[in-house]
């Protein structure tokens, strides 16, 4: 593996700028003050209910994700080029999915194999032909991102369905100025804590045309049981809407209502947390108990708006990513000023016989697959371990693709033998409606085992807090 990128001490050992006061306040920092600070932290967060779910397991499923308090810090510049890149990527998301939804030029271009696109379960027929407000299909994206030297960033991953997380940014900037406020007056950091106003107006911002006055919006979740309860609650009453289960709103007269304990108010904007499958048991599942019954009919009559859109979660799958950089030159007539991590299909004979070839110097994913589960990380697994994954693999080929194991960057953590380099990605929250909205910063997330490269809280890791500097 290359050298990594520690992004305090720099490639050449000297603390970078950015991290010039964070590396004098460490120095200052006792064990006390640390134990001190991180049972703090710890008592906010199960104050507040931070937790999130693992399942699969009968005992302890609802867990603290670890928070680190020594924040990743971006100067101003590296942040303007970064989103630059990201603005770029999901204006082309946006553009893609439009298109497949529509005229197809892309695969009547020949730039994508159709196969992929129309025999995929996450293709949605039902959305062919609909036009949603402003022509926005994904309204609120995660872009994963992770960095290998001073100047050198690539994309992991795109997160258009349901991008989760963003209420641990928001928690984990305010333990971090509850706890070290005279950290912040040596800094000025670019806020994060407008995200829910931000995230209001965008809603707003795609309000069917139907809607008169001021729109009626709700977050409609599956319930208490899913994993990112917490966050669909806490996002509700940050922006100060109704958070409401399926069994909450109803269709009547062409419109969507909300039950309430007066008269019945209509609802023009729902932020769905809930999967296409178990929206509308009328046009998709038909056990589904926790969809609204013809909301779909709804909104492909433009009487209510979906954020995000039915059929997003095509530009999810790991077998697109391969294709987004062609997509964007597409679209865009640009390239891409933010690259995709190089990739081998397994779909393909000659990519398929190269990573049976090198499988324990790679990583190799699932299509499909979240959060961390059902991959290999070769460098990291036992030649047992590999084996029993070759054969999974050369069982369903089509179901993997495959990426080098890249030296992410790491920065200092706290760990039981003291400060150390942790390797970490980057998910930035992107708004797109009336415009594109990019939080400053966004969710870090940190691998806290020593040498693993996998960040996911289902699997270990944690989060910082995450600092840009205002010029």
């Amino acid at each position: 593996m290359a050298r990594i990128f520690d992004e305090m001490q720099g490639e050449g050992g000297a603390v970078r700028d950015p991290y010039g006061r964070i590396e004098q306040w460490l120095r200052t920092l006792g064990k006390k003050d640390v134990a001190h600070a991180l049972k703090e932290a710890e008592a906010m967060f199960r104050r507040q209910g931070i937790t999130f779910a693992v399942y699969g397991e009968s005992e302890a499923s609802e867990r603290l994700i670890p928070f680190d308090i020594i924040p990743r810090v971006f100067a101003a510049a590296e942040w303007r080029k970064l989103s630059a890149g990201i603005e770029q990527r999901v204006r082309a998301l946006n553009a893609f999915i439009h298109d497949l939804y529509h005229r197809q030029e892309i695969l009547r271009a020949g730039r994508i194999p159709q196969e992929i696109i129309i025999q995929n379960d996450a293709f949605v027929p039902e959305m062919i032909g609909v036009n949603p407000a402003r022509g926005i299909y994904a309204h609120i994206i995660g872009i994963d991102i992770v960095r290998v030297s001073e100047n050198e960033f690539y994309v992991l991953e795109d997160n258009c369905r349901t991008p989760s997380g963003v209420s641990y940014m928001l928690e984990d900037r305010e333990a971090m100025m509850y706890l070290f406020p005279d950290l912040f007056a040596r800094h000025r950091v670019a806020p994060v804590e407008n995200y829910p106003a931000m995230l209001r107006k965008t809603l707003e911002s795609v309000a069917p045309p139907a809607c008169k006055g001021e729109p009626t919006v709700v977050i409609l979740t599956p319930g208490i049981h899913n994993s990112a309860f917490f966050e669909h609650a806490f996002l509700a009453d940050e922006m100060g809407v109704e958070l409401c289960e399926g069994g909450d709103l109803f269709v009547s007269d062409g419109y969507l209502y909300m039950r309430t304990t007066q008269e019945p108010k209509r609802v023009d904007v729902v932020y769905r947390r809930i999967d296409d499958a178990f929206l509308d048991p009328l046009a998709f599942r038909p056990d589904s108990a926790i969809g609204v019954p013809g909301i779909i009919d709804l909104y492909r009559a433009g009487r209510v708006t979906l954020v995000n859109a039915p059929g997003t979660g095509i530009a999810d799958y790991k077998a697109i990513y391969t294709y987004i950089p062609d997509v964007i030159e597409f679209y865009t007539g640009e390239k891409p000023l933010l690259r995709n991590v190089p990739t081998w299909r397994c779909a393909d004979p000659g990519d398929f016989a190269y990573v049976l070839d090198h499988l324990p110097e790679l990583v190799v994913k699932e299509v499909h697959g979240s959060g961390g589960y059902g991959m290999l990380v070769g460098p990291t697994s036992s030649r047992k371990e590999i084996e029993t994954f070759r054969a999974k693999l050369k069982a369903k080929p089509r179901n993997y693709i495959a990426q080098p194991t890249l030296a992410l960057s790491a920065v200092p953590t706290f760990t039981n033998s003291g400060v150390a380099p942790r390797h970490v990605d980057l998910r930035p929250f992107v708004l797109s409606g009336d415009q594109v909205r990019i939080t400053p910063g966004g969710l870090t997330r940190v691998a806290l085992k020593k040498g693993s490269l996998v960040v996911n809280s289902s699997q270990g890791g944690g989060t910082k807090d995450t600092w840009v500097l205002e010029d």
